[in-house]
């Protein structure tokens, strides 16, 4: 797929490729659950999220205002006590588009994040027949991106 606008992820690609990442936490697993009760109440969406910092595993839970929200803010919570520089991290734009129109619902899309943290901005990218899935990629890699950063400026 095209990194047009998500510089971010590209730049985390080539140095996934070129064996230079590292690996800041590990994804042990999430889920989202949106929920509507009575016909005029707002949707609640919940995201419960699993990820392991070194030897330390957090299990954090978090709401939001839809399912992208709701892991936003899960992930946040479950490492800003590692990484408190994520606090910084406001994610400013988000894009969704269709890649494939012909599946309907199943459709292939593409989810474009920018994020700023105060002194830059930066673009990912995520890409799946899943919206959350598409959305999750994007967020991972924004925040993955920060860190890369901090790291960079000797911050971390």
């Amino acid at each position: 797929y095209q990194f047009e606008g998500a510089e971010a992820s590209f730049e985390l690609l080539i140095k996934k490729e070129l064996g230079m990442h590292k690996r800041f936490f590990d994804l042990l697993g999430f889920r989202v659950i949106v929920s509507k009760r009575g016909g005029d109440g707002q949707p609640l969406s919940e995201a419960t999220i699993m990820v392991r910092v070194g030897d330390r595993v957090e299990h954090t839970a978090a709401l939001g205002n839809g399912p992208v929200n709701a892991l936003d803010n899960a992930l946040r919570k479950a490492l800003e006590k590692f990484y408190p520089e994520l606090k910084e991290v406001e994610l400013i734009d988000y894009k969704v588009r269709v890649l494939s129109t012909r599946e309907g619902t199943g459709a292939t899309t593409r989810v474009l994040i920018e994020s700023w943290d105060g002194r830059e901005s930066w673009g990912t990218v995520g890409v799946s027949e899943n919206i959350i899935e598409a959305s999750w990629e994007a967020l991972l890699d924004s925040i993955d991106y920060k860190l890369l950063k901090e790291e960079e400026r000797g911050h971390r």
